[in-house]
């Protein structure tokens, strides 16, 4: 069986292994793939592995030899899953191989904008430590977030681990999560207690509001110039979710009006990120590019459920289809 990777770099730029799909077929890994080499790469080849490679109906017209595509992540939007399905290609994803790692990086970002290690580093390594006649010294004010409020947006399990991790730091947690019938409850989340509330009941209480939460019509710019009003002055938000839950420009607004105490992202809307994004230079912001995911444990993990998923399909029975 001949495996073609499209954009194999995001997921391993060189520091591990294919071998788990390796062992299934013959394989060719590019790095990336533009939508003009596309077709010519996939000539003959009966399974695609692809992350951000986009499958349109057009291409599947051009592709008869196709039978799978492998999703290298959970969002599976970049395949038209009708043309898949009317070409008789099986598409599967992998779901929830990022969970701790993107948890993780959540309390990352709070950390760096509450304890700001980054930028005290950073001054200590221009010398200012040195030049200072005090034994400390201080870039900004630090926070103890012990006894502050976390308010998760979207209880699902990246939610859950953030709610435990925020737990143990000494925070009360809240959150408003998919299922609205939960609306009032107190969740066990693990040990956790979880009290569910409407979302602005949940943002008005909260010193941090961190998102988690899927990317559909009613989460879009859930994040606005409208619900940034029930934030109180000093707020923290986190968005490790999907850039557009986010309204770039009212975030930023709010980060330069001082109603933001703090933004820490690793999505944006438009990604790679544009040099017009209003986010670029805004002030008490923290960016990263999208690396939730990129641990070499998690990559690891990811190819390794590829791999299960394509075993699955040649064996008859497919596991993780989307369409």
């Amino acid at each position: 069986m001949k495996i073609v990777i499209l954009d194999g770099s995001a997921a391993n730029p060189g520091d591990i292994t294919w071998k788990a799909l390796e062992n299934l077929g013959e394989v060719t890994a590019y790095d990336i793939t533009s939508k003009d080499q596309l077709i010519e790469r996939m000539q003959g080849a009966e399974v695609a592995i692809t992350n951000k490679t986009v499958f349109d109906k057009k291409v599947f017209d051009k592709l008869p030899d196709l039978k799978y595509i492998g999703v290298l992540a959970t969002g599976y939007n970049v395949v038209d899953l009708q043309a898949a399905r009317d070409h008789g290609v099986t598409v599967t994803n992998v779901p929830e191989y990022a969970t701790f790692a993107t948890a993780q990086h959540t309390m990352a970002l709070l950390l760096e904008l509450t304890n700001l290690a980054g930028l005290h580093s950073s001054s200590v390594m221009d010398g200012d430590w040195c030049r200072c006649p005090q034994f400390c010294y201080f870039k900004g004010s630090l926070t103890e977030l012990a006894g502050k409020t976390l308010h998760i947006i979207g209880l699902g399990k990246i939610g859950k681990r953030v709610a435990r991790m925020a737990y143990a730091f000494g925070m009360t947690v809240t959150a408003t999560p998919h299922d609205a019938s939960l609306i009032g409850t107190t969740v066990d989340v693990s040990g956790t207690p979880v009290k569910c509330l409407a979302l602005e009941d949940g943002i008005r209480g909260a010193n941090v509001v961190s998102l988690h939460c899927p990317l559909t019509d009613d989460t879009r710019e859930i994040i606005n110039k409208n619900t940034l009003s029930w934030f109180n002055k000093g707020t923290i938000l986190i968005n490790v979710a999907r850039g557009p839950v986010i309204n770039e420009a009212d975030v930023r607004a709010a980060l330069d009006s001082g109603l933001l105490g703090g933004f820490g992202c690793d999505v944006v809307c438009v990604e790679p990120m544009l040099e017009s994004n209003p986010l670029l230079g805004a002030p008490n912001c923290i960016i990263t590019p999208h690396i939730a995911w990129t641990p070499v444990e998690t990559r690891i993990r990811l190819i390794d459920m590829a791999a299960a998923n394509l075993k699955a399909f040649m064996d008859g029975s497919p596991i993780n289809k989307v369409n």
